[in-house]
């Protein structure tokens, strides 16, 4: 089920303090190669009001028109073989823009609604043709958004994060094995006090955030505010933060395009080596998503170069889920992260000195 202007959606820029959370979703949209984000947090903190918000900042992507995988007409690597064969024999493609949209997997989805059911003897025929697209085709090209992801069968989940981490979705019956694209923003929501998600496919998951009821009590009364106008008003509610979405929205147009020139200085590589290894954080996939946010990050702030904080404030949200010493040690403290953070630049500071 689309999440999408069939209703009106709570702003974004309404949304009040989650300052963490509203950063990786944007980092996200801004750069869909990173991979998502898993937000935890108790029941009533936020959580899916804004993800759902992020819609309306979400850019246009084209699609060829009549594939039902949503493959993308000027891009090979994100074809169906149909779209590709099509390709090479220079047939035109209808091509359709489409606002990028918020994907929702509905509770109790079995494998088949997620991956697709394959009819065999179609299959043997006509290949990917045959497939009866499910979520992770709809997916494509968008956000898929899975609430309670820790609540999830195991089998689902790693179907969903294998998708995720390839971009395509596989599809195998009798032997017979078919494939379509499937790039998407996974986003996973979970409330901890209803079970963890596995150390393995917790750290599958590109960013992370841990959110918490809001105890400023200004931020609460505004809060309060915005939520009771929204439900009575919810059209002039928006208008009155029109401008600030759309101001938004132009700022992550502009970081996608300045995305490809950011250049991360040398030194700081060497500082996200020396913070992972400090924390023994397990694998290199860490690093490299502290780095890959952190170019995003200067992207949205304008910048052509990373800067150090941009390499802490993505450590907060890259390192703080990981599992360390081969899964002996639990996930680092924001303060762990912070005192590796130091460490690394002094010793970095030093050697360059």
């Amino acid at each position: 089920m689309s999440l999408s202007g069939s209703r009106a959606v709570f702003p974004f820029t309404a949304i009040v303090d989650q300052e963490r959370l509203k950063l990786a979703l944007l980092l996200n949209a801004i750069n869909p190669r990173i991979g998502g984000v898993l937000i935890r947090g108790t029941k009533g903190t936020g959580k899916s009001t804004t993800v759902r918000a992020l819609v309306d900042l979400l850019p246009e992507v084209e699609t060829v028109g009549d594939c039902p995988f949503r493959c993308n007409p000027s891009d090979p690597t994100n074809m169906c073989e149909v779209c590709r064969s099509r390709a090479k024999g220079s047939e035109n493609f209808p091509v359709a823009s489409m606002k990028m949209e918020v994907v929702e997997l509905p509770i109790g989805a079995t494998e088949d609604r997620v991956v697709g059911s394959l009819n065999i003897e179609r299959a043997i025929r006509e290949g990917v043709r045959a497939l009866e697209p499910g979520i992770l085709a709809e997916a494509n090209q968008n956000v898929l958004y899975v609430d309670e992801i820790n609540l999830l069968p195991d089998h689902i989940t790693d179907v969903i994060l294998d998708a995720a981490a390839s971009g395509w979705n596989t599809v195998e019956r009798e032997g017979i094995s078919v494939q379509h694209p499937s790039r998407f923003i996974l986003v996973g929501t979970m409330n901890p006090e209803e079970g963890e998600l596995r150390p393995q496919l917790l750290d599958r998951m590109a960013l992370h955030t841990e959110i918490s009821t809001i105890t400023d009590p200004g931020q609460r009364v505004a809060v309060m505010k915005f939520n009771l106008e929204f439900e009575d008003e919810p059209v002039a509610f928006r208008e009155g933060f029109e401008e600030g979405q759309k101001e938004l929205m132009e700022k992550i147009m502009r970081a996608k395009e300045l995305l490809p020139k950011v250049t991360v200085p040398d030194h700081l590589y060497e500082v996200v080596a020396r913070m992972c290894t400090s924390l023994n954080v397990d694998g290199h996939r860490p690093d490299i998503i502290t780095v890959k946010s952190a170019k995003t990050l200067a992207a949205f702030n304008g910048s052509g170069e990373v800067e150090p904080k941009d390499i802490l404030d993505c450590a907060f949200l890259a390192l703080s889920h990981r599992t360390r010493n081969l899964g002996m040690d639990p996930p680092a403290s924001e303060e762990q992260i912070g005192e590796a953070y130091e460490k690394a630049i002094g010793i970095v500071a030093m050697t360059r000195g």
